[in-house]
């Protein structure tokens, strides 16, 4: 590389870096900027008046005096962009509007059967310019679709879908009404990314989905591990009890049919909510299903420690409840574990609704981090 292009490199590196560290603080000095990443106060200035002219970054107020100047703070503008998330199941439609920090701007839920055909993509659609109305064209990324499926490397195929109930997908067919570009992802690796994201300290997480299907996904070192067939992740399909119950998939004993929210919502006419209601309210039946449920998930957790070796994070329809059980379900799988006396690894999720949603916006919030 000639000097000239390392040159450009390095600026643009530079930048990046600075970009970064104020979009993962609330406010910070250019003093604290050329401290923390090791540059001078003039190239650190330099950064932030070209941010500021892109309308990225903006002055907010100053800090208290240490006895010279006061020191200028500097904010993220978290909103200069957004992009769309939308999150597809076999009964409803969830779209969110996302800013850079990966924060819901707006969202909205619809009661929208799937269908496979133009009808159902004209309202997915819809729903997408709905959640994002009133926002300019130039500050709208584009929009990730979610879907319960494996989609192809390329994205432009989803081969198969168990819970929507089709086959030979094709990407332009959920993206042909979008009012932005559009991508696909599927569901559950788009939540636990959505997890991930700006999570500081954790680099490898293992994320378990307990929604109406079971799913998850491997992020090792930030990024996420998709296997060479990109089938990582399908933990719904774990043998956790051989010869077991069956599963929708054809055989018995799968993970999914032991943990998935169907197992407990059941019981109550398909409502989850109304699972935990008896629950908190101590009703015999719910308890009984909800010990034999933590069981099973405690075997599920251990196997994924014992595989990976990181923190677990357990999320979907079940995970947003799980917060007030994590200490029984924490001594279940400490009980079970051959190295630890702990399950201080295992975390409920951060996001109780909507993770899907917004780890597929991320399909367009990374790339315009990155390309900063």
């Amino acid at each position: 590389m000639s000097p000239e292009k390392n040159g450009r490199e390095l600026r643009r590196v530079n930048r990046n870096r600075i970009f970064r560290l104020v979009h993962r603080r609330e406010r910070i000095s250019q003093q604290e900027i050329a401290r923390q990443l090791g540059l001078s106060l003039p190239t650190v200035a330099q950064n932030l008046k070209a941010l500021q002219e892109e309308g990225l970054v903006a002055e907010n107020g100053a800090f208290a005096s240490t006895g010279g100047r006061r020191a200028r703070g500097i904010s993220c503008i978290r909103d200069a962009r957004l992009a769309v998330g939308l999150d597809i199941t076999r009964s409803h439609i969830s779209a969110v509007l996302t800013d850079l920090g990966g924060a819901i701007v707006n969202s909205l839920r619809v009661s929208v059967p799937f269908r496979y055909e133009e009808g159902y993509f004209r309202r997915l659609g819809q729903a997408a310019a709905q959640v994002a109305a009133g926002v300019e064209p130039s500050r709208l990324l584009g929009a990730g679709v979610s879907v319960p499926g494996i989609v192809s490397a390329d994205g432009a195929h989803i081969p198969n879908s168990h819970v929507l109930g089709f086959r030979g997908g094709e990407s332009r067919d959920f993206t042909r009404f979008l009012p932005c570009p559009g991508s696909l992802c599927n569901d559950a690796s788009a939540a636990g990314k959505a997890e991930l994201w700006g999570l500081e300290g954790v680099q490898n997480m293992v994320y378990l989905s307990l929604s109406n299907s079971v799913g998850g996904a491997i992020l090792l070192g930030g990024r996420l591990y998709e296997g060479e067939n990109r089938r990582a992740g399908e933990f719904g399909h774990m043998t956790l009890f051989p010869g077991g119950r069956p599963c929708y998939c054809g055989k018995r004993g799968c993970l999914d049919a032991y943990c998935s929210a169907e197992r407990l919502s059941a019981l109550y006419g398909g409502e989850l909510p109304a699972f935990f209601r008896a629950l908190e309210q101590g009703e015999t039946a719910a308890a009984a299903l909800w010990q034999e449920y933590l069981e099973s998930l405690a075997a599920a957790v251990n196997s994924l420690r014992m595989a990976f070796d990181c923190t677990v994070i357990l999320g979907g329809y079940v995970g947003a409840y799980l917060e007030p059980y994590m200490g029984e379900l924490r001594r279940l799988a400490a009980g079970r574990s051959t190295f630890e006396d702990s399950a201080a690894y295992l975390q409920p999720c951060r996001y109780k609704r909507e993770a899907a949603a917004v780890g597929a916006s991320l399909l367009y919030i990374e790339p315009f981090m990155e390309s900063i």
